[in-house]
């Protein structure tokens, strides 16, 4: 299988890499004039957990191919798409009318609604997945992230389709554990409130590291996720199709804050998200689009609306 990762984000890194050591040819696309800035080689800090829960350390100068134009004709059998979710409406109007033979994997949040973001896109070649990895790009340009043991796919109703287990096999074949959801929509629109509800105390902290070891901000972080679930339900998500996601903001806070606040700080490939992670930016556009959206609905979030001084648009002005 020959894959082009959509640009050269952490998460299109960090799977590229695990992908191309399970034998597929991976190639990036980059917009003209990066490929020369970036140089012929990525500077990898990667703790690798898909066969060692807390992680196998990876250092190494990793050797890319980068091209910077698409033509519809290309021999891709699968483009994997994870970029910020603001700029995915972008990404589909530059691959619509490049998207050839391949199947395309949306393999990040979204917060629109799911068929409308992908519309440009023939239906039958969209696969739907989410990374369990995270990090960042320092300001010495070395990628520090931490791959874990689980990637999530799912349908928007129905059985995958034969290119959508396809996708499963790839990641499958590269070490990843597969975690499947047929109510997909609902998914994401959780997996998106639950960062907004993180958020609300990561900002006013000042970075997502700053959560280990403070077990009051973990707690009003449940709480003000808890406030957004019933959101979810405004958008019409069946949260009893969902349990076990909801479960860390439905069960009694005195128990999950001081799991989640351990978590955050002792387990390794966790701490090396929070503590690699560079935008801040990603952050508060996922607060603030999940705050004019519960205005939209009507549905009151006191602890989102509370925080809003720090996520506000003119606050980066």
């Amino acid at each position: 299988m020959k894959i082009l990762m959509f640009g050269r984000g952490v998460i299109a890194v960090a799977y590229g890499w695990a992908l191309e050591r399970a034998g597929y040819e991976i190639e990036f696309y980059v917009r003209p004039g990066r490929a020369a800035k970036y140089g012929k080689t990525v500077d990898l800090e990667l703790l690798d957990a898909r066969r060692r829960l807390r992680g196998r350390p990876v250092t190494e100068k990793w050797p890319v191919c980068y091209r910077e134009s698409l033509e519809p004709d290309h021999d891709f059998d699968l483009i994997v798409v994870s970029v910020q979710h603001y700029g995915f409406a972008e990404a589909v109007s530059f691959l619509a009318p490049r998207v050839g033979k391949a199947t395309l994997l949306v393999f990040n949040n979204l917060w629109v609604e799911p068929l409308a973001a992908v519309d440009a896109l023939p239906a039958s070649q969209v696969a739907w997945g989410f990374p369990g990895a995270g990090g960042g790009f320092g300001d010495d340009g070395v990628l520090r992230a931490a791959l874990l043991p689980v990637v999530f796919f799912g349908t928007l109703g129905g059985p995958p389709t034969e290119r959508e287990q396809a996708v499963r096999t790839a990641f499958r074949q590269a070490g990843f554990k597969t975690r499947e959801n047929a109510d997909f929509r609902g998914w994401l629109s959780i997996h998106f409130i639950q960062n907004a509800g993180l958020h609300t105390q990561s900002l006013k902290l000042g970075s997502l590291a700053e959560l280990a070891g403070k077990p009051r901000n973990v707690r009003e972080a449940i709480l003000a996720t808890r406030e957004l679930l019933p959101l979810a339900e405004a958008r019409g998500v069946d949260l009893r199709r969902h349990r076990s996601d909801v479960l860390p903001f439905t069960a009694p806070v005195w128990l999950t804050a001081p799991v989640l606040t351990w978590l955050f700080g002792h387990f390794p490939p966790m701490r090396t998200v929070m503590r690699a992670h560079a935008n801040p930016e990603e952050l508060r556009a996922v607060c603030r689009d999940t705050l004019a959206e519960a205005h939209r609905l009507g549905v009151s979030v006191p602890r989102l609306e509370a925080a809003e001084p720090y996520f506000a648009a003119e606050r980066n002005i």
